[in-house]
């Protein structure tokens, strides 16, 4: 798989009838691996291992509704209150940053009211703030720790 623009991180790995698995540890099961899924283990990794999130707080690719349709985010931290921290959005690392995903994560933001976002191809990383009074997103240097928040 391609070099990310990650921390190196070890992951677990497994071969079943020609496939190749990555263990997610949140969903503590091997999940295919394709390229979007290698930045989503990056993305979560990350996370636990660099930035201090608890893993308890991190929820991977759960589907949501919004406007009677049926989508799935991949990545979002909740609050210890139930709330929502982040929401995150990774996309395979050929696959361009553009405005559209930002109108995607925008539109699944509407749902879950997370306070940042963070798009990511896994090499180029656009993490943000919400303005929900100024209804916009201002753009964040890195994405801070869980102690910073």
């Amino acid at each position: 798989m391609q070099r990310l623009n990650f921390p190196n991180f070890k992951f677990r790995f497994k071969n079943s009838e020609n496939k190749l698995a990555i263990f997610d540890v949140v969903r503590k099961k091997f999940i295919l691996l394709t390229p979007e899924e290698w930045v989503r283990q990056h993305v979560v990794h990350d996370l636990i291992y660099s930035k201090n999130f608890p893993i308890s707080l991190i929820n991977v690719e759960k589907v949501i509704k919004i406007n009677d349709l049926v989508k799935r985010y991949d990545v979002v931290v909740f609050k210890p209150n139930g709330s929502i921290h982040l929401l995150i959005e990774c996309k395979a690392p050929q696959i361009k940053i553009t405005q559209e995903t930002f109108n995607q994560i925008a539109r699944y933001n509407l749902e879950l009211q997370a306070d940042l976002l963070f798009i990511t191809n896994g090499l180029e990383h656009y993490p943000c703030k919400m303005d929900y009074e100024q209804q916009n997103y201002i753009f964040l240097k890195k994405l801070p720790n869980y102690d910073e928040l």
